[in-house]
C-alpha cells in the first residue's frame, strides 16, 4: 500500500516537498517513483528511486529541479519540487515496481510498477 502527500497550491518559484509511505515494503520492491497526471492526458513519468544503492533517475523536464530520495527505515520516498512553474500543475502518484534489472534502466514506464497509490493534487498559480 502506497500512500502519497504533500501537495498543495503554491506559486510560480516556490518549492514543494512529495511523501508517498510504501507500507508493507519487501526485499522484492525494487523501486518507487512518481508519475503526473494532467486532465484528460495518460500519467507520466516524473522520477524514480532505487530502494538497493539509491540510484535515481528523472524525467528531462525535471532534471535539476526535483530531487527523489528515500528513507529505508521510514519506508518513505520523497520528492523534493523546486523553482515550481505552471507546467508542474497536475496530479501526483507514487508508484512500487517488483521488477528487478541488472544493467542501467530508468523504471519510467507505468508498466514498470505493480503498485500505485493515490494521488495528491500540486497547483502552481502564475
Amino acid at each position: 500500500q502506497l500512500q502519497a502527500s504533500g501537495g498543495g497550491l503554491v506559486q510560480t518559484g516556490d518549492s514543494l516537498t512529495l511523501s508517498c509511505v510504501v507500507s508493507g515494503r519487501t526485499s522484492s520492491t525494487s523501486v518507487t517513483g512518481w508519475f503526473r497526471q494532467y486532465p484528460g492526458k495518460e500519467r507520466e513519468f516524473v522520477a524514480a528511486v532505487k530502494w538497493s544503492g539509491g540510484s535515481t533517475f528523472y524525467a528531462p523536464s525535471v532534471k535539476g529541479r526535483f530531487t527523489i530520495s528515500r528513507d529505508d527505515p521510514a519506508n518513505t520516498v520523497y520528492m523534493l519540487m523546486n523553482s515550481l512553474v505552471p507546467e508542474d500543475t497536475a496530479v501526483y502518484y507514487c508508484a512500487a515496481s517488483t521488477r528487478w534489472s541488472t544493467g542501467y534502466y530508468p523504471y519510467d514506464r507505468r508498466i514498470d510498477y505493480t503498485y500505485w497509490g493515490q494521488g495528491t493534487q500540486v497547483t502552481v498559480s502564475s
